[in-house]
């Protein structure tokens, strides 16, 4: 996938893809756009991976805000 202008790839079991594909649509985003948003938004000690769980867990309400 493509966030910020280059190429990048990102290791997630198939349940939080799943629940990140769902969390985009239900946001009306493609899965970049979400997957950008989060990556934006997170902290320069945390990956990206870990990054888009923490999202899943908070959107869940079972998690800290991003």
């Amino acid at each position: 996938m493509t966030i910020a202008g280059h190429r990048t790839s990102v290791a997630l079991e198939p349940e939080f893809w799943r629940a990140v594909e769902a969390i985009a649509a239900r946001r009306g985003l493609s899965l970049a756009a979400l997957v950008a948003e989060i990556d934006g938004a997170r902290t320069p000690e945390r990956n990206l991976a870990s990054a888009l769980r923490v999202a899943v867990l908070t959107d869940l309400g079972a998690g800290p805000a991003r």
